[in-house]
């Protein structure tokens, strides 16, 4: 009897413990089914699904003439998964064999089996990859990649920039119009088995290719540029040097180069001040280049004309300082035009000061000095001007002589061009258009009347007329206008180096009808400083190449007579 009950006891126990797992299952399948089942349901989808992203080609760079300047080579990047790798020391030596990677690197990756994604080899040939793939080891794939390749090599590998790894520029002109060259990446939708086979695509959206951009460079012109600045440098011992060629009417620069420079297929091995574009973002102080905004200055207000002559003593005083030309010499008689040919520093502070601090502080500024040009290239300087304000005794005595004030080579040039276009500023830019669109309009705003124009023009040829500083710049054939630069470096310590230098000259050809406008800075040269012997013959010689290339007729009588006869 008591045995009975004691069984009875323990089938309802058993009973009652299968009752509580079953509404604890119930419970649990309740759960998920219901309250929980988004969250599942989302798990579930991810592990059948998988979205693909399809990279878009990008555009490609070109020079103004059609050459190509930056594209995209096709490539295959070999891969593989360690989860599925079956003979890992057969795909490392396959590897080795067909395209040359290091098999040591590898091999250790294939073998972490928590790991989903090796790199084997990124961007292979094509032809190379297909043939490890034609092995069909377990676990390799490869997928079509696009790598960013500048057939050029050097030439104007500043300007262009470059592109990284995952095809996005990183400098330069790949920078700047990234995303009009990167195109928009497309995309598709995989289901999966649960081995992780695809097994069907049930969405795609195509990619759409990047835009392709046309410069206004002029690759043989940039090359050229390119070679004379390397003779320079290395004649000179110099630490380096820029040079830009503009066109004067449209503001589009065929060249912009620096020397030393770069293969820009090698980028990644080159240091990030060889990278720098110096022309767009560094500072220079100009030196007499700048007496150019005086000799504007005094013609526009009226107060002199270019036949005005001043006694001008061997040295000037400004507050604490007595200022010299840079040849010593006694007294002398010089009119205006002859002050900018001899580029003489006491006759610049003398008509400065006919100007005063706040009519000169008007004129750099409206020849846009300490603001950017706007030129399509990313970290452009606006200079360093000193505000009126900050403005002490000597500064009147500084700054129409190029000192105390930094200008970048793009702001020079583009203001020479306004000079060259007849008194009109127009934005430089490095890009014509994008894509099949229209070409940008870029701004413009005159500087000067037509006859200031004419008379700073004239005065700018004599400068490289006999007895001017910058006989080297002559061109047989063509009227050259122009002007000579030599400044002394700041120190860093409140003063100027004695043994540092910029020399430079900047000028306009033909100066009867000017088609160009050159500008050279050389960089601490040795042996020689001055702008006239330094930089003005490396003018010559990119003006005469390009006027050559460009079949601009000579504009002088002599050349013409010279040409008929022959």
């Amino acid at each position: 009897m008591g045995g009975a009950k004691q069984s009875n006891r323990r089938i309802r126990l058993l009973l009652a413990l299968f009752v509580l797992v079953f509404g604890g299952l119930l419970a649990r399948a309740f759960w998920l089914q219901v309250v929980d089942s988004g969250h599942y349901s989302a798990l579930a989808d991810s592990q059948q699904h998988e979205v693909v992203v399809t990279p878009a080609s990008r555009g490609t760079i070109f020079d103004r003439t059609g050459v190509q300047l930056a594209l995209g080579e096709p490539t295959t990047t070999v891969f593989a998964d360690p989860a599925e790798v079956r003979n890992p020391r057969a795909i490392v030596a396959a590897a080795e064999r067909i395209l040359g990677v290091d098999g040591k690197t590898i091999y250790p990756q294939l073998l972490n089996k928590k790991s989903q994604f090796v790199y084997i080899d990124r961007f292979a040939d094509p032809a190379l990859a297909k043939q490890l793939l034609k092995l069909h080891l377990a676990g390799v794939a490869g997928e079509p990649e696009e790598k960013r390749f500048y057939p050029q090599g050097s030439v104007a590998a500043q300007v262009i920039g470059y592109a990284g790894t995952d095809d996005t520029g990183l400098s330069g002109l790949e920078l700047q119009y990234n995303s009009k060259l990167a195109g928009r990446a497309g995309s598709e939708t995989i289901v999966r088995d649960p081995t992780g086979r695809a097994i069907d695509v049930i969405s795609s959206t195509p990619a759409q290719p990047g835009a392709n951009i046309f410069t206004t460079i002029d690759h043989t012109i940039q090359a050229n540029a390119e070679q004379v600045l390397r003779q320079t440098v290395a004649q000179w011992h110099a630490k380096d040097a820029t040079a830009i060629v503009l066109d004067p009417s449209t503001g589009e620069v065929l060249a912009m180069a620096e020397a030393p420079g770069y293969d820009a297929n090698d980028t990644n091995r080159v240091s990030p001040a060889l990278q720098r574009n110096r022309a767009v973002t560094d500072t220079y102080e100009p030196g007499s280049t700048f007496k150019l905004v005086t000799v504007t200055g005094v013609l526009s207000e009226g107060l002199v004309r270019p036949s005005s002559t001043f006694v001008l003593p061997p040295c000037i005083q400004v507050a604490n300082y007595c200022i010299h030309d840079a040849e010593e010499r006694g007294t002398v008689t010089y009119s205006v035009a002859q002050i900018l040919k001899y580029s003489s520093n006491v006759g610049a502070i003398t008509l400065a000061e006919k100007l005063g601090p706040e009519g000169l502080q008007h004129w750099i500024e409206r020849f846009g000095f300490g603001h950017d040009t706007g030129i399509d290239f990313p970290g452009e300087s606006p200079g360093d001007v000193l505000p009126l304000a900050e403005w002490s005794g000597s500064t009147i005595g500084n700054v129409p002589i190029g000192q105390g004030i930094s200008v970048t080579p793009i702001q020079m040039a583009s203001v020479y061009a306004a000079v060259a276009n007849g008194g009109v500023w127009v934005q430089p830019h490095l890009v014509d258009r994008v894509g099949g669109g229209a070409p940008e309009r870029w701004k413009e705003r005159r500087i000067m009347s037509t006859g200031v124009d004419r008379e700073v023009k004239q005065m700018l040829t004599g400068v490289v007329e006999d007895g001017g500083t910058g006989t080297e710049a002559e061109i047989p054939g063509y009227t050259v206008a122009g002007k000579t630069g030599t400044a002394q470096k700041p120190n860093g310590h409140g003063g100027y180096s004695n043994t540092n230098f910029v020399a430079s000259f900047v000028g306009m050809v033909p100066a009867s009808k000017p088609r160009l406008v050159v500008l050279v800075v050389v960089d601490e040269p040795r042996g020689n400083i001055y702008g006239g012997v330094v930089a003005a013959p490396a003018f010559a010689s990119i003006a005469k190449f390009d006027l050559q290339y460009l079949e601009v007729p000579p504009d002088t009588t002599a050349s013409r007579t010279t040409l008929a006869d022959g």
